[in-house]
């Protein structure tokens, strides 16, 4: 076997490389440096970890096996010759579950408290109790939370949200096995027939020809006025110019995001203003505990199995990015 990781390297793919060639003595893992390097060993190459183009997809002929180097690649990996190609695209999919569902909790949490109001009152030294109509609007444990994509980090919210008592519903492409987790699970296309039970929404979905878009101005009308939406997905799912004026004109409540159409978020975009939004900058799994580790686990669990000849885990449907 002829492993490949095509550069940018980083330190971790150097360590990486030592513990599959401790691992896997008979197997070689090269990670070439430059350009001609890249090109002599994609020659022989049967996997590789990286990012092609349609040119260095041309110079591996014999390749079988590509590990992307992310659970939602960006838009451009899945290119039409990668498509049609014999290879078998795989992915870290479920590495994020737990600190993704954390971040989704702690929003709800900020927005039923108001905690990030108060953080605001807070630097300006204002004593102020928040109360009106405005505010203590959904009480959790009869609050019903639509999650839209039911894969691993939509389970494990949903697992956290009933432990609340919440009613959880959910969508999803694939998915058709109940789970403890879920109230309901309904197809994909049963999205709009949904959006006015949610007190959340909560989309966790990639980046998909299909996903694009999605959220969009008729999804914020059809939402409660009281709602949250919540996209820690992927950015190019939600339009931020319609969910700016759906906040402004109040027909959904408030937001948290940590996924953008544009990254970075251009200073002068309205988004940064609209009333009750929490904003971050794609950190939901910064520096998160474990992941690297849990990332080469995924990438030797399939060395092994690639030797074997069996078939891989979190193989992807090229055709649809997931």
């Amino acid at each position: 076997m002829n492993f490949v990781f095509l550069p940018p390297h980083s330190t971790t793919t150097f360590v990486w490389r030592e513990r599959l060639e401790a691992h896997f003595p008979d197997a070689s893992f090269r990670a070439p440096v430059n350009e001609s390097e890249v090109h002599a060993q994609l020659q022989t190459a049967d996997a590789a970890f990286g990012t092609f183009s349609p040119s260095t997809l041309a110079i591996a002929p014999a390749l079988r096996w590509l590990q992307a180097p992310a659970a939602a690649p960006p838009a451009g990996f899945y290119f039409d010759e990668l498509i049609e190609h014999q290879a078998v695209v795989t992915n870290f999919r479920g590495i994020y579950n737990d600190h993704i569902s954390y971040y989704v909790l702690g929003v709800m949490l900020n927005f039923t408290k108001h905690l990030h109001d108060y953080r605001d009152l807070q630097r300006e030294r204002r004593w102020q109790p928040l109360s009106g109509p405005s505010y203590n609007q959904i009480y959790l444990p009869e609050a019903t939370a639509l999650i839209v994509g039911a894969g691993g980090i939509g389970l494990e919210t949903a697992r956290l949200l009933k432990t609340l008592g919440m009613r959880v519903i959910a969508t999803d492409a694939r998915r058709t096995q109940p789970s403890e987790w879920l109230d309901e699970l309904h197809p994909a296309d049963d999205l709009h027939a949904l959006l006015p039970q949610a007190d959340f929404v909560i989309s966790n979905i990639p980046h998909t020809p299909t996903s694009e878009g999605m959220f969009n101005a008729e999804c914020f009308a059809q939402m409660k006025r009281s709602a949250i939406f919540i996209n820690v997905g992927r950015g190019m799912t939600t339009s931020l110019d319609d969910l700016n004026a759906a906040l402004r004109a109040g027909e959904i409540a408030g937001a948290a995001l940590d996924v953008f159409e544009i990254e970075p978020l251009p200073a002068e975009h309205p988004l940064w203003d609209a009333p009750n939004t929490i904003l971050t900058p794609h950190v939901a799994v910064q520096e998160a505990a474990y992941l690297d580790e849990r990332r080469y686990q995924i990438i030797e669990r399939n060395v092994e199995r690639f030797l074997a000849g069996e078939s891989l885990i979190n193989a992807v449907d090229k055709r649809h990015w997931f």
